[in-house]
């Protein structure tokens, strides 16, 4: 898409932006982006994952995929409904997983590894039995594979569908190897290392996933959650229906979405494509530039695959 006309596109890019910086203020997370200056993190420059993740639209619309598909598996489910109050902090848990993402992607590694050991010891405490009596314990293997994986996945279709940034053959595969390290660190087993193994991995874990009572009320709460920012009602359907558009259509089929709803979901995934170049000229010093200045590259690296090591 062409790069809109600055005197038009101005105002809409400040409003993006006092929405994005509403939603996800700045500076609440303690990680210092900008020190300390050359290292390059658990990723650095020259990995696929800076750039997928450095996209705004796509990790959003991703993001909110990925939760849609964990409402899925009962066991994942859980600990969710059991161990935290998304019903009235979906927000602040939105928060709390954009800084996580963030902070291992972008940040040093001596604020990474902290990040990777809190989350840790809190998977530790969580654990429980499900509504049918199966245990259930959030540092299990498979549980944190399930949680990585349909989080790469989502990340990956975001940033294929809104990103306007083709990325050479294989960069998919790339991607998920390197992302795989993360999970692996939290304690996850047999994680898949690229496209082929995560759609394995899909049909694997299919039979046990479930669209109930539970996944029900949980997606009702993200349907209706209330963004602390103007024309909230607004953005908050066009993310979400960006978001299922990027569902693999077996979810689709679990989740029940029909052809009207399908056909929404298109046309959201359509305005948010031609939005994004807005996204972008709104955000030019997030995380990701702030990363790539402590290591010393120019932030246009973020759209550049030739870049990759």
């Amino acid at each position: 898409m062409p790069r809109p006309s600055l005197p038009l596109a101005a105002p809409a890019a400040a409003a993006i932006r006092r929405w994005v910086l509403g939603v996800f203020p700045r500076g609440q997370s303690g990680i210092d982006y900008d020190n300390p200056p050359g290292d390059p993190g658990l990723f650095g420059p020259g990995s696929v994952t800076w750039r997928v993740h450095a996209d705004f639209p796509g990790m959003l619309a991703g993001g909110l995929c990925a939760l849609m598909l964990q409402a899925l598996h009962p066991r994942a489910l859980a600990g969710v409904w059991d161990h935290s109050d998304f019903r009235n902090d979906l927000v602040g848990r939105l928060r709390r997983t954009t800084a996580f993402v963030a902070g291992t992607t972008y940040a040093g590694t001596a604020q990474a590894q902290p990040l990777i050991r809190r989350v840790s010891a809190i998977h530790t405490r969580v654990r429980g039995v499900t509504a049918d009596g199966v245990a259930y314990a959030a540092d299990d293997p498979e549980l944190l594979a399930w949680v990585h994986v349909t989080e790469a996945y989502a990340f990956l279709q975001g940033f294929r569908a809104y990103a306007g940034l083709p990325g050479p053959p294989g960069f998919e595969d790339r991607y998920y190897d390197e992302t795989r390290r993360v999970a692996e660190a939290l304690g996850a087993r047999e994680v898949p290392a690229d496209g082929a193994q995560v759609l394995a991995f899909f049909a694997r874990v299919r039979p046990e996933l479930r669209y109930d009572t539970r996944s029900r009320e949980v997606l009702g709460v993200l349907r209706d959650v209330r963004l602390p920012v103007p024309g909230a009602t607004l953005s908050r359907e066009l993310f979400l229906g960006a978001g299922a558009a990027l569902l693999p259509p077996w979810a689709e089929s679990l989740l029940e979405i029909g052809p009207l709803q399908r056909a929404r979901h298109r046309a959201c995934a359509r305005a948010l494509r031609a939005a994004a170049p807005l996204f972008r000229m709104a955000l030019p010093d997030g995380v990701a530039p702030r990363a790539c200045r402590r290591v010393g590259v120019p932030a246009e690296v973020l759209r550049d695959f030739r870049g990759i090591d």
